[in-house]
């Protein structure tokens, strides 16, 4: 069964819903963007979870000092890392990484130390996918997310096309740039069915 992260959360509703739905990761945004938000707002969305659903920080191009502040105040139980880090830093993070990676025209590096790989469109958040038949998973040895403009209406053509490990939707549970509630639920039930 193909698991469910839902990212860029900001408050107790959304991440009620989500949990309620049967998400398995909830995101929370630690980098600058409309959806951001503080370790102190992380910490009083991320205390509730239930074992079966694990806390994501999601970062871009952090010190290893500033995600283990983040793992250790919230806490965090894996973080998701855009942009620039050293590879050579990866195994001092004290919890799963998993490695964001933006397909786009130039071809990317698809490997990394990290517990997990996740393929993104060139501009993560934006709600757009990228070109699905430009991405070649069958060299991939670790467990990937599929993120990028996913919806309920395309994300079992995602599943069909890569057979993840996850997908990964932030905008696509939005109306007007907040959380939509109901969108949450469909989506989850999307992919669980």
């Amino acid at each position: 069964m193909t698991k469910v992260k839902i990212c860029g959360l900001s408050s107790p509703e959304a991440v009620a819903t989500a949990v309620k739905s049967g998400a398995d990761f909830i995101g929370f945004v630690l980098a600058k963007s409309p959806r951001q938000v503080s370790l102190a707002q992380a910490h009083n969305l991320a205390k509730d979870l239930p074992a079966s659903t694990q806390a994501v920080g999601v970062f871009v191009s952090p010190s290893l000092a500033k995600l283990e502040e983040a793992i250790a105040q919230i806490p965090l139980d894996l973080v998701q890392i855009h942009g620039e880090f050293a590879e050579d830093l990866i195994p001092q993070v004290s919890v799963p990484v998993i490695r964001a990676i933006n397909i786009s025209q130039e071809p990317a590096s698809l490997s990394s130390q990290a517990a997990h790989l996740l393929f993104d469109a060139p501009l993560a958040g934006s709600g757009q996918t990228f070109d699905w038949q430009s991405l070649d998973t069958s060299q991939i040895k670790q467990p990937f997310f599929i993120a990028g403009g996913l919806t309920s209406q395309n994300v079992a053509q995602a599943i069909k096309t890569f057979e993840p490990y996850a997908v990964d939707v932030s905008s696509g549970v939005e109306t007007n740039g907040h959380k939509d509630l109901r969108k949450i639920k469909v989506f989850i039930e999307s992919v669980k069915r």
